[in-house]
């Protein structure tokens, strides 16, 4: 099934028109009924911008100011929240990147320690064949649209930890291959918080009652384990580190390299243009990163065909919009790999690279290894952090609670930068 079938066109144009689709019911309505999973085919009541925002196609502050210039912050306060939700849990790993590390390498050895039976139950359990009344069909949506309400996430990885106790990397892995949002930082702690692991004795349990009334009755599943146990873990959450800084940019002719975390490059253009930074070329992989450490030997493909041809129109959509934005040739790239990127900057005698700031995840890492064997070369990686980030993320030290009373102080600050 294509990105379009799936009812999400990988265009930041299609982004703004849900945007705008949606924006009238961002206030109070949606305070009321965004809890209510109605089945796939009604979403009223959801934004489900989450494919456009996962990828930047349409920025959090692009989606908060419409939403604002249409509602109070009173009104609108429980959307506001989803928002910086995203950002908040981007802002938390970004000062804590080991416990993506250590995430990413503990899927490959959660796998190879399943006993056979282990193993069974997690095959059926991704073909949606436990015999468990909705979470089948939360698999088998997921797998077939690329999408789950937030609601059924929250299910699905508590009866996935608790009732059929399968290690939550797995669980989080499943949804990372498969979700159109897939985000490393949103998806992995909230996994983690479902789990007791991100808030230490805090856990998510599902239950029948909860189920039943928030999807009108369809679902009333039997069996769901009665108590949370959270999984051994005697790995400490490491404090917070330090937020990172915006760098100075520099003068000159620049190679514009653009990313699957952050395909709005034009809103970058002011900061480029106050550090007298001409973008004389424009390039992006033709694919996104693989979204799961395992090979596809033992479960399929590492990113869902589904999930790398939305990622992979949303590259194209991004790359010839930046294009055209700076008057640049732009250029597909066979991946970001040290070569590929030394050739096309020898094509246009460039040794300076700008790129959109990549927070921890698979892009990030790319990039990570790209600037360290480009620098032998004299060639320069400046990340373009966005204002947002910068502003937010360090405040992310803590829980969510925190940082969520901070929100209008944020929003004065945010709103003067892209």
């Amino acid at each position: 099934m294509t990105a379009e079938r799936s009812g999400a066109a990988p265009t930041r144009a299609a982004g703004l028109a849900r945007l705008a689709d949606f924006v009238p019911r961002a206030g109070r309505p949606y305070a009321a009924e965004r809890n209510a999973d109605h089945g796939s085919g009604d979403r009223s009541n959801v934004s489900t911008l989450s494919p456009w925002v996962r990828h930047r196609l349409v920025t959090e502050r692009e989606v908060v100011e419409a939403v604002l210039q249409r509602h109070s912050l009173d009104a609108a306060g429980k959307f506001v929240q989803e928002v910086y939700w995203r950002t908040y849990w981007k802002g938390w790993l970004e000062l804590r990147p080991s416990v993506w590390t250590r995430y990413a390498a503990s899927v490959p050895h959660a796998l190879d320690d399943l006993s056979a039976a282990e193993r069974a139950s997690y095959d059926d359990a991704v073909a949606g064949r436990t015999g468990i009344e909705g979470f089948d069909d939360w698999a088998r949506e997921l797998v077939e649209l690329g999408y789950l309400h937030n609601h059924a996430r929250m299910w699905f990885a508590s009866i996935w930890i608790f009732t059929l106790r399968l290690p939550w990397q797995l669980g989080a892995d499943f949804f990372l291959r498969h979700l159109l949002d897939g985000d490393p930082a949103s998806n992995t702690l909230s996994w983690r918080w479902v789990a007791g692991l991100q808030t230490r004795g805090k856990t998510y349990l599902a239950t029948a009652d909860n189920i039943e009334r928030y999807t009108d009755g369809r679902f009333r599943p039997t069996g769901l384990a009665t108590e949370a146990i959270p999984p051994e873990d005697d790995t400490a959450v490491p404090p917070p580190g330090d937020a990172p800084l915006p760098e100075q940019i520099p003068a000159g002719p620049v190679a514009l390299l653009l990313h699957e975390d952050d395909l709005h490059a034009e809103s970058h253009a002011a900061a480029l243009g106050a550090a007298d930074a001409h973008v004389v070329a424009v390039a992006s992989p033709t694919t996104g990163e693989p979204r799961s450490p395992l090979p596809a030997s033992t479960v399929g493909d590492p990113t869902a065909p589904l999930v790398a041809g939305f990622t992979e129109a949303a590259l194209a959509d991004g790359r010839a919009r930046a294009g055209a934005h700076y008057g640049a040739a732009a250029c597909a790239l066979d991946g970001i790999t040290a070569s590929a990127v030394r050739e096309w900057l020898r094509e246009h005698e460039l040794t300076a690279i700008v790129t959109p700031y990549a927070p921890t995840g698979p892009a990030r890492d790319r990039l990570d290894r790209l600037e360290h064997d480009l620098a032998v070369d004299g060639i320069t990686v400046t990340r373009l952090l966005r204002p947002w980030d910068a502003h937010a993320w360090p405040h992310a030290t803590r829980g969510f609670f925190p940082f969520r009373e901070r929100i209008p102080a944020l929003l004065r600050e945010q709103r003067r930068g892209p």
